[in-house]
């Protein structure tokens, strides 16, 4: 894969991660106040994660890297954290 390749899938791929997030956020902020209490740090990292996603979309876009694998590295890190956090939440009843 070359690197514009790379660069355009991650881009998509963050891309919808981060729709997915914002998903989980607007669906656990209409729930009342207890329920939203119960998934507080949860949804504290998803706000984390989409600020993180909203760089690295914004790095891929401004530039696109001659060496990718750390980047591919990190960037993967994030998504399979942001997987767990959707599974923690989806475990708890809010995400399915």
């Amino acid at each position: 894969m070359d690197v514009n390749t790379f660069c355009s899938s991650m881009q998509a791929e963050l891309t919808g991660w981060k729709a997915k997030a914002y998903d989980i956020v607007r669906k656990i902020e209409k729930l009342p106040t207890g329920d939203k209490d119960k998934v507080f740090s949860e949804v504290n990292d998803l706000h984390i994660l989409i600020e993180e996603l909203n760089d690295r979309i914004s790095k891929l876009q401004k530039e696109c890297p001659v060496d990718w694998s750390s980047m591919k590295n990190d960037i993967t890190s994030k998504i399979t954290h942001l997987q767990t956090k959707c599974q923690e939440i989806g475990e708890k009843g809010y995400w399915g």
